[in-house]
This record gives structure tokens, C-alpha cells and sequence, in this order.
């Protein structure tokens, strides 16, 4: 992304830590983005219910409201809005409740404002990616399953669900190669726009948590399939 496209992201910076979020605020504004810093988790919510953002860092530890709660809220009224999470809480079990309630991303403290930027740039991507793709096709059924792609409703024989954003856009990308063998590497480039070296457990979750919402029996999985030492195919002809 050049500095020009950056000219219309908006990001709302949410990080109690002053110097921090000033050395922050000065980076991404230099990158050509347009800042809003919130300094806890109840003025994050006033700022985002004011504002219209294109992108959400989000630190966890915050005063008021955690950054999980403000993760919750901001999800259950915007389900496609980018949320990267900025903490030093590298735990794996802080990075997959993150994950599970909704979070794009996660980058933990200390970090390099090079990767930072490079995961920022890679949400919006992806962000515009999906809301071509989806335009084209937004609803898709297979087997009992019914999934909008645009507002993430589905429906499983008559069990209703919201998906995340990164659960519908890695069905959507399974989906849009279905018969196809996709490495996990391939869903971390192509989905997360990160390097696929960096990690692949990550994947594993999505796929874990997908096949609980739409398989029969996610033990035998017969739409999402594991191909042993490449990756998963999607398979809707049973």
C-alpha cells in the first residue's frame, strides 16, 4: 500500500500506554494513515460508535473494559471490521481466545514497526479481497449448511450462527478452490497475508473451530477434508 491509499484508511489505536501509542500515532500518521487514539476500552467504544474506522489495533490490557470486552462489543455490530490485537500477553491461550471472539491478527510486545506494518497493510488487503469476492457470491450452500458471506449468517438444519470475519473468509477461500488441495501455508499468505513461515497452528484452530459449525461429525470430517502432509480440500459433492 502506498502512502496515497493509506490517505483513506482510518485506524482507531486503542493502547493505554502513552509513549507507546504516541511513538504509534506518529508512525502510522507518517505511513499516511489517519489516527484516532482511545486511551482505554470505554472511549475506544464511544470513538467507534462516532466514527466510521477501516482498521482496529487493539492492546488487551486496557483500563474500564479489557481489550477482549471492546473486541466482543465491536464484533457483534461490525463482523467485518480488521482487528489486530497489540499486547504483551503472548500466551497461547490469550492468542486463541483473541482469535475465537473475533481478532484478525495478533502481534505481540515487543515488535518491529516493519511487521507491524506489513500485517496492517495485509488486513486491508485482505479486507478489500473479501468484499469483492463476496460481492460476486455472497451466499453458498452445502450439505444442511447455508452461509451468507456478507453479513455472516448461516444456518445448519435450522440452527442459526454468526460466523467471524476470518472464519467466513477462510471458508471463503476453501470454498472458491474447492476439489483443490490448500496448504496451510498457502491459507496463511492468501487469508492472513502474513508469511507462512511464521506459524500454521493458527490455521488449525479455524479449521478446528469451521468443522464444529458445519460437519456432521467433526471427528470425520467429509466437507473440510485433512490431506495428510498438504494441507485441506473442501469437498461439497457427498
Amino acid at each position: 500500500m502506498n502512502n496515497k491509499d493509506a490517505n483513506e484508511k482510518k485506524i482507531l489505536l486503542v493502547e493505554d500506554e502513552e509513549s507507546l501509542a504516541i511513538g504509534l500515532e506518529y508512525n502510522l500518521s507518517s505511513e499516511g494513515y489517519r489516527v484516532t487514539w482511545a486511551k482505554d476500552g470505554r472511549e475506544a467504544l464511544l470513538f467507534f460508535e462516532k466514527e466510521n474506522f477501516d482498521l482496529i489495533l487493539l492492546d488487551l490490557m486496557l483500563p474500564y473494559l479489557n481489550g477482549f470486552e471492546v473486541e466482543k462489543e465491536i464484533r457483534s455490530k461490525s463482523p467485518q471490521m480488521p482487528i489486530l490485537i497489540l499486547t504483551a500477553k503472548a500466551s497461547p491461550q490469550d492468542k486463541v481466545k483473541g482469535l475465537e471472539i473475533g481478532a484478525d491478527d495478533y502481534i505481540t510486545k515487543p515488535f518491529h514497526l516493519a511487521e507491524l506494518l506489513l500485517r496492517i497493510k495485509g488486513l486491508l488487503r485482505r479486507k478489500e479481497w473479501y468484499r469483492s469476492e463476496t460481492s460476486k457470491h455472497p451466499s453458498f450452500c452445502f450439505g444442511d449448511n447455508k452461509v451468507n458471506f456478507e453479513n455472516l449468517k448461516c444456518s445448519n438444519s435450522g440452527k442459526k450462527f454468526i460466523l467471524t470475519h476470518h472464519e467466513a473468509m477462510v471458508l471463503k477461500y476453501l470454498v472458491d478452490n474447492k476439489n483443490k488441495i490448500v496448504s496451510r501455508e498457502e491459507l496463511l499468505k492468501n487469508v492472513w497475508q502474513i508469511n507462512p513461515k511464521i506459524e500454521t497452528r493458527t490455521v488449525d484452530i479455524f479449521i478446528s473451530r469451521l468443522r464444529k459449525y458445519f460437519e456432521p461429525d467433526p471427528k470425520k470430517p467429509t466437507f473440510i477434508k485433512s490431506v495428510r502432509g498438504s494441507g485441506y480440500l473442501f469437498d461439497d459433492e457427498n
